[in-house]
């Protein structure tokens, strides 16, 4: 009997074609594109985007909706038919391509990819763009610009509109980087394509067209407000009432719950939300979860987050475990304040996935004795937490300790 041959998969008709257009319109296009295009038995596309290719299109023309489906049910109502779609420069950077992506097989669609806006402004500003650090603020708060800004750095943003420009060189001035040089690159790629330039601290730009990409060359002062890029940020860079994870101890947490991408922690009894924080500012697909149950500290939660960089930080006002009710499940879970109720931890403990991480600490005898109770009933580690500074005793130098920190960290089996 003949050996069976490797089974070859039948072709499937790529029925959704996704054109990336500048705003050179149909001059920049190339001769694929064009006739795809031309083909489509129906075009879909924002209104400037189907202003641009008018005489091309031969089929019938729909704009998005307003709002935008992001579930793209009118196109997907359409698959087998000759559908294309138009998107801006590259769909998929923070473009059109990414949403269908998720909707559409990829052997099912052709995509037709042009420059992307931030490839059109490193190219006018001859910016190595691996060396750039890259942000989409469209859409998005400003503040995810903090993490970004340390001296010496070229950021390039995408804006939202010809408001955001000057909100962003504010926002630098109040932080200390006034002296930063940030240059408006306006309708690149098309013939009212401009480039101005004006330093944070003296930002005068007017009339600034919707269609821009910021470009940053940030310089600090001395009292700039940098976040460093280690993890356990000094203490005063949170606003606190003393309910704080401290810095070193805060660096010594981090390193058990050990932040993988795009994983979700639970900060159960947050405080001033700094570890949460924290963990969101390891890496942008980064998701946290503060439960704090006192009023004042979760505000309190909302304005470090949004001043450290991480305005997507979730807030949850109410006291565990019956806070933690029908939140999705977390891939960490640290508890500090608050966690001296079993309750809580065993809350804890059944909602966290399987090979997931939990860090509790521990500062009280009653918390220690639950903590050890759970050791010795299911392993982990515990770690002891001693730590001194110096302070003045009369004229002189002496250690002060403060108060030791019990640690027990366990994965889930």
């Amino acid at each position: 009997m003949p050996a069976k041959g490797p089974r070859i998969a039948k072709p499937v008709s790529r029925w959704l074609t996704v054109v990336g257009i500048g705003e050179d319109g149909v001059a920049g296009l190339g001769d694929e594109a064009k006739q795809r295009i031309a083909e489509a038995a129906v075009v879909f596309g924002g209104k400037r985007h189907l202003g641009l290719v008018s005489g091309l299109a031969k089929g019938e023309v729909r704009a998005w909706p307003s709002p935008f489906d992001a579930a793209m049910r009118d196109v997907l109502a359409l698959a087998g038919k000759n559908v294309c779609v138009l998107a801006s420069g590259d769909p998929f950077f923070h473009g059109v391509g990414v949403t269908l992506a998720r909707k559409v097989k990829p052997d099912e669609m052709m995509v037709l990819p042009a420059p992307s806006s931030l490839s059109l402004a490193a190219s006018r500003l001859g910016w190595a763009l691996q060396d750039v650090e890259t942000i989409s603020l469209h859409g998005h708060s400003i503040d995810l610009i903090r993490p970004l800004l340390h001296a010496g750095a070229r950021i390039l943003a995408l804006t939202s509109d010809g408001d955001a420009p000057a909100a962003i060189a504010g926002l630098l001035e109040e932080l200390g980087f006034g002296p930063s040089r940030l240059t408006v690159l306006e309708v690149l790629g098309g013939p009212d394509e401009a480039h101005r330039t004006a330093c944070a601290d003296a930002f005068d730009l007017e009339n600034i067209n919707p269609l821009n990409v910021l470009a940053l060359e940030i310089e600090s002062t001395p009292d700039a407000r940098i976040l460093p890029l280690t993890v356990g940020l000094a203490d005063h860079l949170f606003e606190h009432d003393g309910q704080i994870t401290k810095r070193e101890i805060r660096a010594i947490t981090l390193s058990a719950l050990a932040p993988r991408r795009g994983e979700l922690l639970w900060d159960i009894g947050a405080g001033s939300g700094s570890i949460g924080i924290e963990w969101m500012l390891a890496h942008p697909s980064m998701r946290a979860i503060a439960v704090e149950a006192d009023s004042e500290r979760a505000a309190r939660i909302h304005r470090n987050a949004a001043h450290c960089g991480v305005p997507g930080l979730v807030v949850i006002e109410g006291k565990a475990p019956k806070a933690l009710a029908k939140l999705e499940t977390p891939d960490a879970i640290f508890i500090g304040g608050g966690g001296s109720d079993a309750g809580v931890l065993e809350k804890a403990i059944k909602a966290l996935r399987a090979g997931g991480r939990l860090v509790a600490n521990a500062v009280t005898l009653e918390m220690e004795a639950l903590l050890l109770g759970e050791h010795n009933k299911r392993g982990g580690d515990l770690t002891r937490i001693a730590l001194s500074r110096a302070s003045p005793v009369g004229s002189m130098q002496a250690w002060r300790p403060a108060m030791p920190v019990m640690q027990w960290s366990w994965v889930k089996p």
